[in-house]
């Protein structure tokens, strides 16, 4: 039997408002939206995709699945990224990690690599 990632799925408390702001990050697009969810992705043929489905609590603790970027050039990524609306996290990392650790609006933790090409980067 195969099988292949489809989509992560995130819990949200403003689905317009995180949509956005990771369409904006990953410079993807909204592929279907209604009250009860949003997809967005590269297109509608590129997977995984990412969908925000509504919860009315907000976050409260540490992720335990985040999203890892890999930008070109990350000191200016996350500068871009933070006047998109993220935030630093602190999640115990330390200062000599090759990643910046930043939160959404809604306070998910996600990490901007230093640049890589393949998984073994």
């Amino acid at each position: 039997m195969a099988v292949s990632l489809y989509q992560l799925v995130v819990d949200a408390h403003d689905l317009p408002a995180l949509a956005r702001f990771w369409c904006q990050v990953l410079d993807w697009q909204v592929l279907f939206e209604d009250e009860h969810e949003i997809v967005i992705g590269a297109d509608a043929r590129a997977l995984p995709g990412i969908c925000f489905v509504p919860v009315g609590e907000r976050k409260t603790v540490k992720n335990r699945l985040h999203i890892d970027l890999s930008p070109d050039d990350r000191e200016a990524e996350v500068e871009r990224i933070l006047g998109l609306g993220a935030s630093l996290a602190e999640v115990g990392q330390g200062e000599d990690v090759t990643w910046t650790v930043l939160a959404d609006p809604e306070g998910n933790e996600f990490c901007v690599l230093r640049p890589k090409k393949t998984l073994l980067d």
